[in-house]
C-alpha cells in the first residue's frame, strides 16, 4: 500500500505547492542540505507546519478559540490559512528581500 500525498482536510491537501513559486518539502530539505543544514522532507514539513502554530496560535487567541489545541493545529494545517499566510508575507516582503510595509 503507498503511502498518502499530503494531509487530507476538508479544504484539499495541505502541502506546499510549487504553482505559485513554491517548493514542496522534498525540494527544501534538499537545498538546507546544501547549505549546510542536514534535513529530510519529514522533517522540513515538521518545520513548516510548526511554523504555522505559531503564527495561528496568536490569530486563534484574537478570536476565543485558542482553549481548545485542536482548533490552533487545524487551523494551522488547513491550505486556506498557509495561502493567506505566505500572501501576507509576500506583501510585506518586495522582490529585494526588504521589509516594504
Amino acid at each position: 500500500m503507498s503511502m498518502p500525498k499530503g494531509f487530507k482536510s476538508k479544504q484539499g491537501y495541505a502541502t506546499v505547492s510549487s504553482t505559485d513559486g513554491g517548493m514542496d518539502y522534498r525540494t527544501i530539505a534538499q537545498k538546507m542540505t546544501e547549505d549546510g543544514h542536514q534535513m529530510n522532507h519529514a522533517t522540513a514539513r515538521n518545520i513548516f507546519l510548526r511554523a504555522m502554530k505559531k503564527i495561528a496560535t496568536p490569530l486563534c487567541e484574537m478570536y476565543d478559540m485558542a482553549d481548545d489545541p485542536k482548533q490552533v493545529e487545524r487551523a494551522s494545517r488547513d491550505p486556506r490559512f498557509q495561502s493567506g499566510m505566505i500572501e501576507l508575507i509576500s506583501e510585506v516582503y518586495d522582490s529585494d528581500g526588504k521589509i516594504d510595509i
